[in-house]
């Protein structure tokens, strides 16, 4: 048995796509399984599936791969693809997420060429600046062209909020979305299939009861198994979801009493960074064997010994602080965390760490 290994629950997982897909259901909203953050391993795509999910989406080609490998008859979806993989992307994508003209007009002829149809989502950027076409306008003129190519179906329009702006789905940024699928329609003299409202952080507007009506769709990856930001960031929990469905261990290579604060002439650490430090006198401390490369951001781990505190880490190396710990450690224990997203993202994509499944 090697450390570190993440311990993972498909049950758990189960039950928290489950309560999402429900939820969303209700709503008349088609949930959307995001799959990109769990590296689209496995024992996770065949949970969701039971959980009820029949679309999978990534920003990556190989994992909508994974997932047409174990269910043949699911959906998958793309984000905004590059121009170098049009070709291999309509081999295994159904869905693909756009918002430049030259990208569309270089798959309408990849898709007559290769003699397929293909469905497309046009995006739409209401102020978070990531993807998506700012100009309500040349939306919906993109969306006229679409509608009379060849190769192309045109499925809906969508966004994305709070990934790169921090900007949060509101009643009125989502409104507007739903606004532009209505002239949308006016103008190509049908009804859009979907309009696609965001991802996880919409949810705490769902839950709210303040989505607006004609939003069809949500993509919801995050909150599928660590659901844990939802109340701690959104104050929005929601009965039944487990932030347990990960947990990651790894082992004590050092322990003992240190000072607090570093001792010489200080310059920028390892990753370029100033850090500060504050003197506690002499404390108890461990170290673990499992370090940025593995986990991205010590802070999005969550310890489950409370009496824990993460004073930092390198490259190989967490750092962390037992002096409250009820606990007596020794060297070779065992030490497990639960995740936050950015430490899932690394974790699930390591070769360095090892996958147990768990009942």
């Amino acid at each position: 048995m090697g450390y570190p290994r993440l311990l993972i629950y498909p049950e758990v997982i189960k039950k928290n796509g489950r309560i999402l897909y429900d939820l969303c259901a209700e709503a008349g909203i088609e949930a959307v399984a995001v799959i990109k953050g769990f590296n689209a391993l496995p024992p996770f795509l065949q949970a969701l599936w039971e959980g009820g999910f029949r679309c999978f989406s990534s920003s990556r080609i190989a994992h909508l791969e994974e997932a047409k490998k174990l269910f043949p008859t699911c959906k998958t979806m793309l984000r905004i693809p590059m121009l170098s993989e049009l070709a291999k992307m309509l081999q295994h994508v159904d869905i693909s997420l756009h918002s430049e003209a030259q990208v569309l007009e270089a798959l309408n002829q990849e898709a007559l060429r290769q003699q397929r149809r293909h469905q497309v989502i046009l995006m739409r950027d209401l102020g978070d600046l990531r993807e998506g076409i700012f100009c309500r306008e040349k939306l919906y003129l993109l969306a006229s062209q679409v509608e009379s190519m060849e190769g192309l179906d045109l499925l809906g329009i969508g966004t994305n909020l709070t990934c790169y702006g921090s900007i949060i789905p509101t009643e009125k940024n989502l409104g507007e979305l739903v606004e532009d699928a209505l002239e949308i329609e006016k103008r190509i003299g049908r009804k859009l299939e979907v309009v696609s409202g965001g991802n996880t952080s919409s949810l705490p507007l769902l839950i709210r009861g303040g989505m607006p009506k004609g939003i069809s769709q949500l993509r919801i990856g995050e909150a599928l198994t660590v659901p844990c930001d939802l109340i701690d960031y959104w104050k929005s929990p929601l009965p039944g979801l487990s932030n347990a469905a990960l947990i990651l261990e790894a082992e004590i290579v050092e322990i003992g009493e240190k000072p607090t604060f570093p001792i010489g002439e200080k310059a920028r650490n390892a990753f370029g960074y100033e850090t500060t430090y504050v003197d506690r006198g002499l404390r108890n401390r461990a170290i673990l064997a499992l370090g940025l490369a593995d986990i991205g951001d010590e802070n999005k781990l969550i310890p489950e010994d409370a009496g824990v505190d993460i004073l930092g880490a390198s490259s190989d190396h967490l750092i962390v602080d037992i002096q409250n710990s009820e606990q007596s450690y020794k060297l070779g224990d065992i030490m497990r965390f639960q995740l936050r997203y950015k430490s899932m993202l690394f974790s699930c994509a390591s070769t360095c760490i090892e996958n147990v499944i768990c009942e």
